[in-house]
Parts: structure tokens; C-alpha cells; sequence
């Protein structure tokens, strides 16, 4: 079990990593957009400072769900993200693909969030 545990996490960390690189980078093909995501999109570019806090919450995130020691902080840091991702799939994107591959995501990712739960307990008591 603590290899199939290992091996889902290092590809959810893997996956955040290269999403977050790819804000930076534009190495992936932008997929074709609707009119609204168009839109969307181009009123994040104009803020300026949102895609590379989120590439960079998403690099260091999915770094530190690689490694078991940081794993618990790496599935706190991506959260706020993994929710942003998955309202964007649900409500801008309704895509039978895109929401099944968020909340799949979401889902490890809340599943690590309860394995480490008593690492939480100091934060919440």
C-alpha cells in the first residue's frame, strides 16, 4: 500500500509541477477556448501578478507532495488551487473530462489531507 500510495502522489505532485512550470514556460499547447474562458483568461493576464503566484503555489506544492516528510504542507498549499480548479472544470469548463480529472485530484489530494490529520491537530486545537 505505501508503494500505490507513493507512486499516486508523486504523479499528483508531478502533474502540479509541470502546470506550474508551464505558467512560466508556455511549453503545452493551449487547448481552443470558449468565448467566456477567452475572456476569463485575458482579465487574469491583466492582473499580472495571478498566474505566477498560482505557478508558483503549484511548483512548490507539488514538490512538497512528492516527498512523504512535506507531504501533509504540500496538500495544504494546493488546496485553495485544487478548489479553484475544480469550480473552474464544474462551472467555465463543463467538460464530462475535465471535471472527472479534477475531482479525482481533489479527491487524492483530500484523502492525503485526512491521512495526515493528526499533523493538522496543533493548527486546529
Amino acid at each position: 500500500m505505501k508503494a500505490i500510495k507513493f507512486i499516486i502522489c508523486l504523479l499528483f505532485g508531478l502533474m502540479f509541477l509541470n502546470a506550474g512550470l508551464d505558467k512560466f514556460l508556455h511549453y503545452m499547447p493551449m487547448p481552443k477556448l470558449t468565448e467566456v474562458q477567452i475572456k476569463l483568461y485575458t482579465a487574469f493576464g491583466e492582473i499580472g501578478w495571478l498566474f505566477p503566484l498560482v505557478g508558483t503555489v503549484e511548483i512548490v506544492g507539488g514538490l512538497l507532495f512528492i516527498f512523504p516528510k512535506t507531504r501533509a504542507l504540500g496538500a495544504i498549499v494546493i488546496l485553495p488551487v485544487m478548489v479553484g480548479i475544480v469550480l473552474h472544470n464544474a462551472y467555465r469548463d463543463p467538460s464530462t473530462t475535465g471535471i472527472a480529472i479534477s475531482l479525482v485530484l481533489f479527491l487524492i489530494n483530500i484523502w492525503i489531507i485526512a491521512d495526515n490529520s493528526k499533523k493538522y491537530k496543533a493548527l486546529v486545537s
